[in-house]
C-alpha cells in the first residue's frame, strides 16, 4: 500500500530554500471540496469533488495543479457545468509557479511582506510560516474570498493581517514593506507599490501588458522608482480593476491591405511583446507567438479595434478596423521597430516604474524603447 499524497509531494516542485516551508503548510486546508484542477503541461483540466472521490481530490491537491475556486467574481456558483463557460476569478495557483515567485521574492528574516490577492490564503500561510504572521499583510478585493481565506488560515494555525480592499492601492497603514508579493496579473504596475516599498526592497508580480499571457517581473525599489527585469513567462488572472474589457466595435468599418504579413507577428518571439508594450501602451494584442494566421488588436480606452487576416493562398493580408486609431499601422511600426533593434529576446528587456508611469528599456535602464 502506497502512502497518500501530501505536502512532501509539493516540496519536490519548489526551489530548495522553500522546500521545508511547503512541507510545513498542508495545501488541503485551503482547497474547497469541489474544484476544477488544471495541471501544468498539456493535460486537460478536470473536475474533482472530495465528497465523491476523496482520493482523486487529494491527488489533485498535492499535484502541480492550479485549482480553480471561483468564477465570474462569485456571482455564479462554481460547478462542473458552470465552470465550462464562467470566467475564472479566483484560484490556488500551481505549486511550481508559487515556488518560482516566492524564490524571486526572496524575503529575509524580519522582512515585512505585503501580499496583493489573498485568494485561498495558501501563499499567505507559506509566507507566515517563513516569516511569522506578524510580518504578513494580505489584501483581497473580494470580501467573501477574504472571509473564506481567513477560515482556511485559522484552521491551519495562521493569523496574518488580512485586509479587504483594492490591493492595487497597497496598504499604506503597514508601510514600508521590504517585499511586495502579487498573486494577480497586472497590465500596469501601480506606483503605490513602489511608494510603500522600502528602498532596496523587492516587488514581484505577474505582468501582462499586451496579452493574457504574461511574464514574471521582479523590481527593486530605489525610493522614487523601481527597476527590474523579466524572468520568463507565466499566466495569471488579471486584477479586477485592470481588466481591459472588450466592448463591441462602434461605427463603420474600414477595410485595407496590410504591408506586413500577420504571421510575422504571430511567429515572433516574446521580445516583440515588450516593443508593443513600449510603443502601443494599453493596447491588447491577441496572437503574438501563437503561429496563427491572424492578429487582433484592441484599445480599451478609445474602443479602437483591428483584425488582420492572412489569406489562405498568400498575398496581402486583409485588415478590418473600427474606431479612431489605425491600430494595424501602429502594430506594423512597432514590429519594424523591434526588427530594427535586432529582434531582441525577452530577457534583454526591463522595466522602470515611477510617478510618471512605466518605461520599457533594452539592456540598461537609460536605453528606453520609444
Amino acid at each position: 500500500m502506497t502512502d497518500q499524497p501530501g505536502p512532501g509531494d509539493l516540496a519536490v516542485l519548489v526551489p530548495a530554500a522553500w522546500k521545508e516551508v511547503f512541507r510545513s503548510v498542508p495545501r488541503e486546508f485551503f482547497i474547497p471540496d469541489a474544484v476544477q484542477a488544471g495541471p501544468m503541461g498539456d493535460e486537460p483540466p478536470y473536475w474533482v469533488d472530495r465528497t465523491e472521490d476523496p482520493d482523486r481530490w487529494r491527488a489533485a491537491v498535492y499535484a502541480d495543479t492550479t485549482l480553480l475556486t471561483q468564477i465570474v467574481d462569485g456571482t455564479v456558483e462554481l460547478s462542473e457545468d458552470t465552470v465550462r463557460t464562467g470566467a475564472p476569478s479566483s484560484s490556488s495557483t500551481a505549486p511550481s509557479l508559487v515556488g518560482e515567485f516566492l524564490a524571486l521574492l526572496d524575503p529575509y528574516p524580519g522582512d515585512r511582506v505585503l501580499e496583493v490577492g489573498t485568494g485561498t490564503g495558501w501563499t499567505a500561510a507559506l509566507l507566515s510560516e517563513r516569516l511569522g504572521v506578524s510580518s504578513v499583510t494580505s489584501v483581497e478585493m473580494d470580501e467573501q474570498v477574504s472571509k473564506v481565506a481567513a477560515g482556511h488560515l485559522e484552521a491551519a494555525g495562521y493569523r496574518p493581517n488580512l485586509v479587504v480592499g483594492d490591493g492595487l492601492a497597497g496598504f499604506p497603514q503597514g508601510a514600508p514593506y521590504e517585499r511586495v508579493h502579487v498573486t494577480c496579473a497586472v497590465r500596469e504596475v501601480p506606483f503605490a507599490w513602489v511608494e510603500q516599498t522600502r528602498p532596496g526592497g523587492v516587488i514581484v508580480a505577474p505582468w501582462s501588458p499586451v496579452q493574457v499571457r504574461g511574464h514574471k517581473l521582479r523590481l527593486r525599489a530605489t525610493g522614487d522608482r523601481a527597476i527590474g527585469r523579466l524572468h520568463g513567462g507565466t499566466a495569471f488572472m488579471m486584477a479586477r480593476s485592470q481588466r481591459p474589457g472588450y466592448p463591441s466595435p462602434q461605427g463603420e468599418s474600414r477595410e485595407s491591405e496590410a504591408r506586413l504579413d500577420p504571421m510575422a507577428v504571430t511567429r515572433a518571439g516574446p521580445g516583440l511583446e515588450m516593443a508593443v508594450a513600449a510603443l502601443l501602451p494599453g493596447v491588447v494584442v491577441n496572437g503574438i507567438g501563437e503561429g496563427d494566421d491572424r492578429v487582433g488588436l484592441h484599445d480599451p480606452v478609445t474602443g479602437a479595434y483591428a483584425l488582420a487576416v492572412r489569406p489562405e493562398n498568400g498575398g496581402a493580408a486583409e485588415v478590418t478596423e473600427y474606431g479612431p486609431r489605425d491600430l494595424w499601422s501602429e502594430m506594423e511600426a512597432a514590429y519594424l521597430a523591434w526588427v530594427g533593434l535586432g529582434e531582441p529576446e525577452l530577457e534583454r528587456f526591463g522595466l522602470t516604474v515611477d510617478a510618471e508611469g512605466r518605461q520599457v528599456w533594452l539592456d540598461q535602464p537609460r536605453n528606453l524603447v520609444r
